[in-house]
């Protein structure tokens, strides 16, 4: 098994694949894997995918669960709603819902692997399939063969321009600065008279006419993560490490709540990227050669169920090629069946959520049970 790219949605398969006793070699183009990404929103079902990969145990202390979810009005910082969190997750889902570092996760992840599992500085260039023989080629011209080649290598996947040709991916008009400040620097009170109080174990969002602003604890409740969501129709890069600056930040907000611009300015760094999605993808599978994670099917952020869809993906895919150990073919096919139709709703869920951010009053979020209720750790049946 040969998987290209080591982002979490192609760790956490090549994690799977091992507890299955299947040989895999992750190629990474990066020559060296650093702290990349910041907070990450982890959902009962993809708490379920990491309790099955062994390694929630080792997140946990890294992790933060939240008390409450709480929403906030952009300017006058009027409550509007809180619902515990805390505990209520695991007693419905089965799992708890927790906040962490994307390298946190990347981390413990990778120490499940070997370094014999993983070449860096291995550029995909091209893949093709022959037969029951997959091959993958890379910049310094060699190639490899491998029974299945998995294409995990993110929203630009060459891997699946390879398979289904080119789609350009859809710019959503929104553009987000990911950020992180101490957490000393939350407010405690906010709105008129300070009337709303705030915990710095609570999840928040702030909610506005052009901007959907998302923050939380992470790295144990140490460090507060900001995910700064900001409606536009010029075009920003989609990369995670595009530099940006304070004062752009709080641009981007002026008129909204002096606590909440209060907290940006203690913000030293930040980073900025264009959010992008493409239609879902009817099947992601050819010949020997299928996809996973946001090369299969990039999502918006709105529901927080990007890397979520990426460790399901890599769990079940281990799964129903173990199941059917002596005919690949016939375990990718149960992939596609498998995950599909699910990531493809969540995918088009997410596009729906984010129109009624923008509506004037907002609606209440589209519920997510049936995402959360989900366990890509058992085996699948197809209805009917």
């Amino acid at each position: 098994m040969a998987i290209i790219g080591a982002g979490i949605g192609g760790l956490a398969a090549a994690c799977a694949l091992r507890l299955h006793g299947i040989d895999v070699t992750v190629y990474e183009r990066a020559a060296e894997l650093g702290e990349v990404g910041a907070g990450l929103q982890l959902g009962p079902n993809a708490v379920k995918v990491l309790c099955g990969l062994g390694v929630f145990d080792a997140l946990r202390p890294l992790a933060f669960e939240p008390t409450n979810m709480v929403s906030l009005a952009w300017d006058d910082a009027h409550l509007r709603f809180r619902e515990p969190l805390k505990g209520v997750a695991a007693e419905r889902f089965g799992a708890p819902y927790v906040l962490a570092h994307r390298a946190d996760v990347h981390r413990v992840l990778l120490a499940r692997l070997s370094d014999a599992d993983l070449v860096l500085g291995a550029r995909c260039v091209g893949v093709a399939a022959t037969g029951a023989v997959a091959t993958a080629r890379f910049a310094d011209q060699s190639t490899i063969e491998a029974d299945v080649v998995v294409g995990a290598d993110g929203i630009n996947s060459v891997v699946r321009e390879n398979l289904f040709g080119h789609q350009p991916a859809r710019f959503t008009q929104q553009m987000a600065w990911r950020c992180i400040v101490p957490i000393a620097c939350v407010p405690r009170r906010v709105g008129p008279a300070n009337a709303v109080a705030i915990g710095r174990d609570e999840y928040v969002g702030w909610l506005g006419p052009e901007g959907h602003v998302i923050c939380y604890p992470i790295r144990g409740g140490e460090l507060y993560n900001i995910f700064a969501g900001h409606v536009t129709q010029e075009w920003v890069e989609e990369s995670w490490s595009v530099p940006s600056n304070v004062d752009e930040l709080l641009a981007g907000y002026a008129g909204w709540n002096p606590a909440f611009l209060d907290m940006l300015s203690h913000v030293e760094q930040c980073y900025k990227w264009g959010i992008r999605d493409r239609d879902p993808l009817p099947r992601w599978t050819s010949g020997r050669i299928t996809l996973l994670g946001d090369a299969a099917h990039s999502m918006m952020p709105t529901l927080a169920q990007g890397a979520c869809m990426a460790l399901e993906d890599g769990f079940a895919l281990a799964r129903n090629l173990a199941r059917h150990r002596d005919d690949p073919a016939a375990g990718l096919a149960a992939y596609d069946a498998e995950r599909v139709p699910r990531a493809s709703r969540v995918l088009l869920q997410a596009r729906q959520q984010f129109q009624n951010n923008r509506m004037s009053p907002a609606p209440p979020p589209v519920s997510r049970d049936w995402i959360f209720e989900h366990d890509a750790t058992r085996e699948f049946a197809l209805a009917g």
